[in-house]
C-alpha cells in the first residue's frame, strides 16, 4: 500500500525532508499495519539525515526517517494471535528505512507493547527508543539494583527524563546534571541531588557512583571515570570509553538500543501506575514544515525532554 510519508531522498541539511507517497513493502505474516497518530525525533534521525551513519545503514533511498511509534493497528499478519485490529499501541520498530514519519507504517508483532489508556498518543510516542535506552543503560547493561548510586548526565534531555524515573523506580539513589531551569522538574521526577553544569564540575563534587549513564561522552565521559568507585560501571550511549580508562573500572562500554516489546511494556505498566510520565518539550505537526522545525530544535542539544510529531 502507499503512505503518505516525510521522506529525504539524499543525505543533507533539513531542508532535504520532503513531503511524498511511498509505497510499503507487503505485511508481514508476524507485523501489524499501524495508522500511526504521533512519533518522536531522536538524534539518530538528524544524524541519518545528514548521512553521519550511511555507512552502518546503507538504504536505498527515499528514506522514511523516525524510529517511534504510537497509532492503532488497522491491519495484521497471517500468523498475529496476540493483537487485533483496532487496539492502540506503541513500539520502537525495526531500524529499516521505512520508518514512521508517515501516516502509515509497519512493525513486528513482538516489538508492540499496549498504550496505556491514562496516556496520550503524544505521550506513548516519545517512550519507546528513549525509554527503551535508559531501560538498557540501567538494567541490561549497567546492573543498577536497589541501594546503588547512579549519575545520570543531561537528566532533562530526553533519555534522562525516562533515566531518573526507571533509576528511582528501581530504588537507587539519583544524581543528575542540568542546567538550573530544568533543576525543579527533575528533583519532582526522582532526581535526589542535581549538579548545575554550568557552575559545578561534577568530577569534582562527587565519588564513589556505581554507575555512570553517559548521554554525553568527550570530556564529560573522561571526566566520569573520577567520580565511579572500584567496581563502578560506565554505560555510554554515545562514543566508546578509551581501553586506559575503562580497564580502571568494573565495566566500560558504549551500547546500541535493541528494540524490545518486553521491557516497553514493562515501560508503560510503569506510566499506567504513575510512576514513569514523559514530559514533551515540543510538539510539531507530521508535515514537511513541523518535521523540519523539530529536526532543528534537536540538533541544537538543547530541547527539554522530548520533541513529538503529531499526526491528526
Amino acid at each position: 500500500m502507499e503512505t503518505r510519508a516525510i521522506v529525504i531522498e539524499a543525505y543533507g541539511h533539513a531542508d532535504q525532508l520532503k513531503e511524498s507517497n511511498v509505497s510499503l513493502p507487503e505485511l508481514g505474516e508476524q507485523q501489524v499495519l499501524v495508522k500511526v497518530k504521533a512519533t518522536s525525533v531522536n538524534p539518530i534521525d538528524w544524524k541519518l539525515r545528514e548521512g553521519y551513519l550511511a555507512q552502518m545503514m546503507p538504504w536505498d533511498f527515499p528514506i522514511i526517517l523516525g524510529w517511534d511509534v504510537a497509532g492503532e493497528i488497522v491491519a495484521t499478519g497471517s500468523k498475529v494471535t496476540k493483537w487485533h485490529v483496532g487496539q492502540e499501541i506503541f513500539a520502537r520498530p525495526e531500524t529499516t528505512r521505512f520508518g514512521t514519519y508517515a501516516d502509515y507504517t509497519i512493525v513486528d508483532d513482538h516489538l508492540l507493547a499496549s498504550k496505556p489508556e491514562s496516556v496520550s498518543f503524544e505521550e506513548a510516542a516519545a517512550v519507546p527508543l528513549a525509554g527503551l535506552t535508559a531501560y538498557q543503560g540501567l538494567f541490561t547493561h549497567g546492573k543498577l539494583i536497589a541501594g546503588e548510586t547512579v549519575l545520570i548526565h543531561a537528566g532533562a534531555g530526553g533519555v534522562g527524563i525516562y533515566a531518573i524515573q526507571l533509576a528511582k523506580n528501581a530504588g537507587a539513589t539519583v544524581i543528575t546534571t542540568a542546567s538550573e531551569k530544568n533543576h525543579a522538574l527533575l528533583k519532582e521526577l526522582g532526581a535526589d541531588q542535581v549538579i548545575d553544569y554550568h557552575t559545578t564540575d561534577f568530577s569534582e563534587v562527587l565519588s564513589n557512583v556505581d554507575l555512570v549513564f553517559d548521554t554525553m561522552g568527550g570530556d564529560v565521559q573522561t571526566n566520569s571515570f573520577k567520580v565511579l568507585s572500584e567496581n563502578g560501571r560506565l554505560i555510554s550511549i554515545v562514543n566508546k570509553p578509551a581501553e586506559e580508562l575503562a580497564e580502571t573500572v568494573a565495566v566500560a562500554e558504549s551500547i546500541w538500543l535493541q528494540p524490545d516489546g518486553k521491557q516497553l511494556q514493562e515501560i508503560a505498566d510503569l506510566m499506567t501506575e504513575g510512576k514513569v510520565k514523559s514530559i514533551i518539550g515540543q510538539v510539531y505537526p507530521l508535515t514537511e514544515s513541523g518535521v523540519r522545525s523539530a529536526h532543528e530544535l534537536s540538533a541544537t542539544h538543547h530541547a527539554k525532554g522530548k520533541i513529538v510529531l503529531t499526526n491528526k
